[in-house]
């Protein structure tokens, strides 16, 4: 491979790329030429728009240039109009969120004074007309719409004026420009369809082809390839064409080949691959590649050797108005160098990478695409890492591709851009192209967008304007004109470390690079400080200064030390603040954050002396000893940053200034025992403060001894042997050095105990585990354990609980295989004793735990257990009985110590119950178990009923009825049957208990007993209880009620009925009863009394009647008419036969609680006894008149002498009340009937109507393919109209349906596809099916077919075919959206609940449990006065 020449071109191009290193590419392709080359456009046009200009317009008064500078422009308001055409596009402007401080300003955006001026003057003075294209090279070429052509050089003045009005006349104007590769010839493409060829050196013209392409179509592109014979030309058709230029015989000529057809799909761009100089001989340009752009997919074709299509991408779905954009850029990938072709239709940019196989054959690669939140209409690039973009709001956009960050937003407004709407209409030749390409053109800008050599020209109606990277000197400076410093900062940092974007003008070279820009950086820091002094606030609060320098210094301190420039740092820049108070005082506080993280250690003597007095003098002491800690103690005043430490009670960094300044490891113990000593030793309690000494001390005696230096680090390698012996004997001293004589021998490990036995513990047990070999620590280890012995053993002043840790701290280290240490055996049992002292009923619980620790350790301390279990058993240590229980397998005495342990009485269950369930134990152990659990099951139910009947279900289910007969308590029994029978989770009780009848028989006599509320719930709920039995016991106890449901369940209705009957005349004589104690008995001490019990029997009368009708409710759906005469007449006349017993109005007495009618009627507050029984009666009518017939009914009221008496005055409301719950009834079911019939007869009509409404197409091309809808004048087509007004052809739509589900059924039913897919938004998401507004509820077919002969001028014949949608989901929906409101009969619906739910009137049932109930309207009750 490294043979052939092209792979030796190819590395030869990428040693000029230097692509080892692709973050060090110099891109010198955008540096300005040396001096003694002659000069160029771009050396010109890149200079600065201060400097003198070369060229000056006489009439400069016409553009306003004065604002127009070299920075960015940032306008609010858009201004943009397309040449020649003043109806040009409204477009809406669209915010774009930046923050500038990441990249600066990325562009320069420089007018072109000389040449906007000279395009001004050609209009006004000559009649050139507007500016309609612009193309660059080495010079500028402007067209106009008078058909002129303005050359301009590189110190922008006119050189060649191109054409003349009269081919202008002729031609039409300018369309479109091109400059071959060595700026010696231009083409010019026409809005009339000709093309020249001008000769750049003289202004000759060589050529002009009329014959290119099909006459009436304008030229939308012309471009030239990098052979200079070669060209390409796209005109408004949609087709594409190669020139080929000859010259024979002196003669020129042009060759014209079709490359692409617009009949096939119209092209409206193409961009030829264009090498740059350094890739003249890069293999791929052999191929002469040629991107084009049509309105539905993208195609790269190779004109040479011969014409081959290497690649076609069709694009994601898109608005139909965006405007298709290609750009080519050679960039390196992968350590080679290759073109890449970004394109885009929409707002998502796509790149695809183009290499050379070894086997000659072109491969395209896809790349990782960029989303976009805008439209874009122009796409260059200006490097080969950078684009730049426009958007239909004249939005540029600089993006960096690997990142995909957009680095800066410029406003275009003031350019004026212009458009090429006219020529894609091609309005010269009378506009016969079609929509879809007008549609395209209307954003279109391709020829007023030219790019060259890493610079973007823009054309403006009335100026030119041209968009080149700043190198990276200018866009820090912009950013320090604008006084923002720290963004300056923020820039050149990125700049420092490599990762900014869009970088201009640096070496490649790392290194050298870092030293440019940390110059530059210093500079900006001493420009900072300037600054910050000169706009520090004179006057105001002090608050205000400060916050002035916080926001300012800490920055400088950031980089200063970024780029480890501390001389920088402590010198000139602290030198300079010292001049303001309060800057001082800001930069000495900004430091802590950076020593405290370890980014500075090391100040200078007079800062840390500022430092120290400044930290001293406001306070901030915890500030001031994180600081010290952190600092290299040789920058330190160490006796006075001991003294300031002492009086400030900072002993972090007191005992890092003795540690690391003097190597001294004991003073700072002295002086901390000093403070916490003598309060432990008069046992006082400790102050907060003096308890966080306590613990520095543990902590900084366990750094001591593990080898870490405190607070932070380690202690030196040769230092850390030295410094654990010191402090062992330090530990071990017998006196203090300045002891008294009642001092007590060891104070300090005395000490330590006194402080946190556990934790000084603790700390030993850590530090004896680094005892391996070392003889002398050894020996320290066991003087330590004999002076804890000697010091806490038959010591008062000790807890069980710390004595008990010291024997379990010896018991760990004597478990351990490598023990050296010796400890008397018998003083274990000392502590053994001492721990189970039966008559030291204090710390109870405390002792018992430290025992069961200190038997927990094991190894070599041996007890004696039968000893130890009868001093644990007096001492009621119940744990320490389970553990050597446990050791045994004697678990069924373990049983016992739960139950005699009141702190863990509950647990005793879970103990059970895993020990039963869990592997590991013999059937012995657990049948030993299951016995001492059944001997003590009386005392488990008392403890838990629901747990000890859990138990029982999973462990003990064959001996329940061993269990119940142990019970010798009832009421027990009942709580613990109740548990036993209730379902559970995952089970039913039936389930567990399928075949013992008498234990729910049982449970069913406790509930009588002794739950009788919860009888009737049992009945219902429980399935295993028999029959007879239960009837039995219901009737022993008298409940009625259950007695009747279960005779109803047997099957007995009657039976049920006369028991309910019972007990309703049982309540009614108690109300008649009560009703004559009131009237007879006086005495108004009685009245509430009598109230009382008088409401409570008449809700015993309501309530037994509501049972016996629900049961004649659910009874009568079966019967007979003479059987339901049976059950509802009996009711009736005990009803009438309770209102005989009372003496007719005579009995006044009231009745609280129950309802008063909702009447105007009722005069008083108060209910008469009769009054009330006739209401009660008239609900047993109303219940009743569902199944007797009404005539029956009054012949039975009629028949009683209660209603029989006089003219009809008692019956007269009953009857009433009946014929208008009929007349009520009978209209409700006409108007119910009438609506319906209306609601039916409206829906067919507007069905009807939708079905066969016409239907009028909004466009007449198809809106998937954008083609006319008659494609072949031959063929038949069949096109699909929707009632949203789009037009399909039928192969396309069922292509993107049979797109999106994989099988098309024959008679699928088809939906509009714009209207569906825009319902999903941009992402391109179907709408659910037959819910889109635009999908028609009928589709109308048609079928253009050729006609033979004799016909009109069109040639077709129309068929239309109405096919009415099977599925008639989009009917109901299409329905729905024309009556939005609720259909009346749902109205009517609502109102009827809401009646039967607010009404009280009697003459509505409440039919409880009734499973067929009906819905019964019926007029306010009447009730007489």
């Amino acid at each position: 491979m490294t043979d052939s020449p092209d792979a030796s071109s190819l590395v030869s191009a990428s040693s000029q790329l230097n692509l080892m290193e692709v973050d060090a590419i110099d891109d010198k392709e955008f540096d300005i030429p040396q001096v003694d080359t002659p000069p160029t456009l771009e050396s010109i046009l890149n200079e600065l728009e201060d400097e003198e200009e070369p060229f000056v317009l006489e009439d400069t008064c016409v553009l306003n240039t004065d604002n127009m500078d070299a920075h960015s422009y940032d306008t609010s308001s858009l201004a943009s109009s397309d040449s020649g055409d003043p109806a040009h596009l409204k477009r809406k402007r669209r915010t774009v969120d930046l923050n500038p401080t990441v990249h600066g300003s990325v562009l320069r955006h420089s007018l072109l004074k000389g040449i906007s001026a000279q395009i001004v003057s050609a209009a006004d003075k000559v009649d050139a007309g507007l500016p309609t294209a612009i193309t660059m090279s080495g010079v500028i070429a402007v067209g106009t719409s008078h058909g002129l052509a303005l050359v301009f050089d590189t110190n922008q003045a006119l050189r060649l004026c191109l054409g003349t009005k009269a081919t202008g006349a002729e031609f039409g104007a300018v369309s479109a420009l091109s400059i071959n590769y060595d700026c010696s010839r231009l083409l010019c493409g026409f809005a009339k369809g000709q093309i020249t060829m001008w000769d750049l050196a003289n202004g000759k013209l060589l050529r002009t082809i009329n014959d290119a392409h099909p006459p009436g179509t304008a030229i939308l592109h012309v471009k030239f390839t990098d052979d200079p014979t070669l060209a390409v030309c796209n005109d408004s058709g949609g087709s594409v064409f190669e020139l080929a230029f000859r010259r024979v015989m002196g003669m020129r000529s042009c060759d014209s080949r079709c490359l692409f057809s617009g009949s096939k799909g119209e092209v409206c761009s193409v961009e030829p691959l264009l090498a740059p100089p350094d890739f003249r001989d890069h293999p791929i340009t052999h191929y002469s590649l040629l991107a084009m752009a049509s309105l539905t997919k993208i195609l790269v074709i190779g004109l040479k050797p011969s014409l081959k299509v290497w690649m076609t991408f069709p694009y994601p779905k898109s608005d139909p108005s965006s405007v298709p954009q290609m750009a080519w850029q050679f960039v390196p990938v992968q350590k080679m160098v290759n073109p890449i072709l970004a394109f885009c239709k929409g707002d998502t940019v796509h790149f695809l990478l183009v290499k050379k196989e070894e086997s000659g054959t072109i491969h395209v690669i896809k790349q990782r695409q960029l989303h976009l939140s805008c439209d874009i209409i122009s796409l260059c690039w200006i490097n080969s890492r950078t684009l730049v973009l426009v958007d239909s709001h004249e939005k540029l956009q600089v993006l960096d591709r690997p990142s995909q960050a957009v680095l800066e937003t410029l406003d275009l407004e003031q350019v004026q851009l212009v458009y090429n709407s006219r020529h894609f209409k091609s309005l010269a030749t009378g506009g016969n192209v079609s929509q879809a390409l007008a549609l395209v053109g209307e954003k279109a800008c391709y020829q007023s967008v030219s790019s060259y050599a890493g610079q973007i020209v823009y054309l403006g109606t009335k100026s030119a304007h041209i968009m080149a990277l700043r190198n990276w000197r200018e866009r820090i400076d912009c950013l320090l004109k604008q006084e923002h410093f720290v963004e300056a900062l923020a820039l050149a940092w990125s700049f420092h470390e490599g990762t900014a974007k869009a970088v201009l003008g640096l070496f490649g070279d790392p290194a050298k690079r870092k030293r440019v820009v940390a110059d530059k950086m210093v500079e900006i820091i001493f420009q900072f400080a300037e600054f910050a002094l000169k706009k520090c606030p004179e006057q105001g609060k002090i608050q205000v200064m400060e916050q002035h320098f916080h926001d300012l210094v800490p920055f400088m301190v950031d980089y200063c030390l970024l780029l480890q420039r501390t001389d920088l740092l402590f010198t000139q820049l602290y030198t300079r603040l010292l001049e303001n108070t309060v800057a001082k005082g800001v930069f000495l506080e900004s430091l802590e954050s950076y020593i405290v993280a370890d980014r500075l250690g090391h100040l200078t003597t007079p800062i840390m002396k500022d430092l120290l007095a400044h930290y001293h003098g406001n306070g901030m002491m915890d500030s001031l000893e994180r600081c010290i800690v952190h600092l290299d103690v040789t920058s330190l005043d160490i006796q006075q940053v001991v003294q300031v430490c002492w009086e400030n009670r900072l002993y972090d960094a007191m005992i890092y200034v003795f540690n690391s300044g003097m190597n001294d490891y004991i003073t700072p113990m002295e002086k901390l025992f000093a403070v916490i000593g003598p309060p432990l030793r008069e046992g006082r309690s400790l102050t907060d403060e003096e308890v966080v000494m306590g613990n520095k001390l543990l902590v900084y005696i366990s750094c001591c001894l593990a080898g870490r230096a405190y607070p932070l680090g380690d202690i030196p390698e040769d230092l850390v042997v030295q410094v654990k012996n010191q402090v062992f004997e330090f530990l071990i001293r017998l006196h203090s050095a300045d002891s008294l004589e009642e001092e007590e021998v060891f104070p300090f490990i005395r000490t330590l105990l006194h402080f946190d036995t556990r934790e000084f513990l603790n700390v030993l047990a850590m530090t004896f585990e680094d005892f391996k070999n070392d003889k002398q620590a050894l020996e320290y280890q066991q003087r330590i354990v004999d002076i804890l012995l000697q010091v806490m053993v038959d010591n008062p002043d000790f807890t069980p609980s710390q004595v008990g840790g010291l024997f379990t701290f010896l018991a760990r280290q004597l478990a351990k295989p490598d023990n050296t240490l010796f400890v008397n055996r018998k003083l274990f049992d000392q502590v053994l004793e001492f721990l189970c002292c039966p008559d030291d009923d204090s710390r109870h619980t405390e002792r018992q735990q430290v025992l069961l620790e200190l038997l927990q350790v094991g190894g070599v301390v041996q007890f004696n257990e039968g000893r130890l279990l009868a001093l644990a058993e007096k001492a009621k240590f119940y744990q320490i009985c389970e553990f050597l229980y446990e050791k045994k397998h004697l678990y069924d005495k373990i049983i016992d110590c739960y139950l005699r342990d009141p702190l863990r009485k509950g647990e005793i269950f879970s103990y059970i119950h895993n020990l039963l369930s869990m592997p590991g134990y013999t059937p012995e152990e657990k049948r030993a178990v299951q016995a001492k659990a059944l001997q003590h099951m009386q005392e488990l139910v008392r403890l838990s009923p629901p747990r000890s009947a859990e138990l029982v279900v999973f462990h003990f289910k064959g001996d329940v009825r061993s269990i119940i007969s142990e019970f010798q308590d009832d009421q027990l029994l009942f709580r613990f049957l109740r548990c036993l029978l209730e379902p559970r989770e995952g089970q039913h009780s039936d389930a567990v208990w399928p075949l013992e009848p008498d234990l729910h028989e049982l449970q069913l006599d406790l509930l009588s007993r002794f739950a009788p509320q919860e009888l009737l719930d049992f009945l219902q709920a429980s399935q295993h209880y028999r029959l007879e039995e239960a009837i039995q016991i219901t009737q022993k106890y008298r409940h009625n009620k259950a007695t009747a449901y279960l005779l109803e369940k047997k099957g007995d209705v009657q039976g049920a009925f006369a028991v309910l009957l019972a007990t309703l005349k049982e309540n009614l004589v108690l109300l008649t009863a009560e009703s004559d104690g009131g009237e007879t008995g006086g005495g108004a001490g009685r009245d509430e009394e009598e109230e009382t019990e008088g409401g409570s029997t008449l809700a015993a009368v309501k309530e037994s009647l509501d049972d016996i009708i629900a049961l004649c409710h659910q009874s009568s759906q079966n019967l007979y008419q003479q059987q339901r005469e049976v059950l509802w007449f009996p009711l009736l006349e005990t009803m009438m036969d309770a209102q005989r017993q009372v003496k007719g109005g005579h009995a006044k007495h009231t009745f609280e609680g129950w309802p008063r009618p909702n009447s105007d009627a009722v005069a008083s507050d108060d209910v008469s006894c009769v009054s009330v029984l006739k209401e009660l009666t008239m609900k047993v009518l109303n219940s009743m008149s569902s199944f007797i017939p009404l005539p029956a009914i009054i012949q039975r009221i009629l028949q009683d002498p209660v209603y029989g008496k006089g003219k009809l005055a008692e019956i007269q409301s009953l009857i009433l009340g009946m014929l208008d719950t009929f007349n009520y009834e009978q209209t409700l079911l006409e108007t119910t009937t009438s609506l319906l019939n209306h609601d039916l007869h409206w829906s067919l009509a507007h069905l009807r109507a939708a079905v066969t409404r016409g239907l009028h197409p909004r466009h007449d091309f198809c809106n998937i393919c954008l083609q006319q809808y008659k494609r072949r004048q031959d063929a038949p087509e069949e096109i699909i109209v929707f009632s949203c007004g789009h037009l399909y052809h039928f192969q396309c739509l069922q292509q993107k349906e049979s797109g999106r589900s994989l099988a098309l059924e024959p008679h699928q039913r088809l939906s509009c596809y714009k209207c569906s897919s825009s319902k999903g938004g941009r992402s391109g998401a179907s709408a659910e099916p037959g819910r889109g507004r635009s999908a028609s509820l009928a589709q109308t077919r048609v079928t253009s077919v050729h006609h033979d002969g004799g016909v009109e001028a069109d040639g077709k014949k129309v068929f239309v075919e109405a096919t009415l949608d099977p599925q008639q989901e989009q009917s109901w929906d299409q329905l729905r959206s024309l009556y939005r409101g609720p259909s009346r009969l749902s109205i009517l619906s609502e109102l009827s609940h809401g009646h039967r739910n607010e009404r009280t009137g009697l003459l509505i049932t409440s039919q409880s449990g009734a499973e067929n109930s009906q819905l019964k309207l019926s007029p306010p009750p009447l009730f007489e006065e």
